[in-house]
């Protein structure tokens, strides 16, 4: 075979006999193609087809599919969340609008909310702060108990140190009063 060249419209030679491109990389393989029986094709696509449903699948439509089967109950689980950060944003509103509280008024309101935890409450009194130690009082009680002391003494908790054990929580949770921490 004879080479001839010519030259190229961007000023480069190009060899008028060379194969360029995928049509010369694939000329085995069809030739290989060609020479196959006609049942060999049918078998060969028919396999060829399964391994590309097989991908698009896998590639596909499972994930959509998995997507679409885990986002009711994530939605869900979003919205209660979302619902959760309204309701705590409203009551830091509530709590930054509420009016400054007399030191002895929030004292009282302190005493009579930890009152209300009974004999396994003590409360203590440390200059701005104050100090309830706490042994075997529910879960819910101590919940109730840190939002009334919140809305009525407006105490802020600046530290809990707390632990469950077999008769509730034992542990203390100290207190800043009048609103600061």
């Amino acid at each position: 075979m004879t080479t001839t060249t010519r030259p190229a419209e961007h000023g480069s030679v190009v060899a008028a006999g060379s194969r360029v491109g995928a049509a010369g990389a694939l000329a085995p393989l069809r030739a290989r193609w060609d020479g196959l029986a006609s049942r060999e094709r049918v078998v060969l696509g028919a396999g060829a087809l399964v391994v590309a449903l097989v991908a698009v699948w896998m590639l596909a439509v499972q994930p959509a599919w998995q997507t679409l089967r885990e986002a009711p109950p994530l939605r869900v689980q979003l919205d209660a969340q979302w619902q959760t950060m309204q309701r705590l944003a409203a009551e830091a509103a509530e709590l930054r609008g509420a009016a400054p509280l007399a030191p002895a008024l929030a004292v009282q309101a302190l005493q009579v909310a930890t009152g209300r935890l009974g004999a396994g409450a003590t409360l203590t009194l440390q200059g701005e702060r104050a100090v309830v130690a706490v042994q075997g009082v529910d879960g819910e009680a101590l919940r109730r108990w840190l939002a009334e002391v919140r809305r009525g003494a407006r105490a802020q908790p600046v530290e809990l140190r707390l632990t469950r054990d077999g008769q509730g929580w034992r542990g203390s949770v100290v207190l800043a009063l009048g609103g600061g921490g």
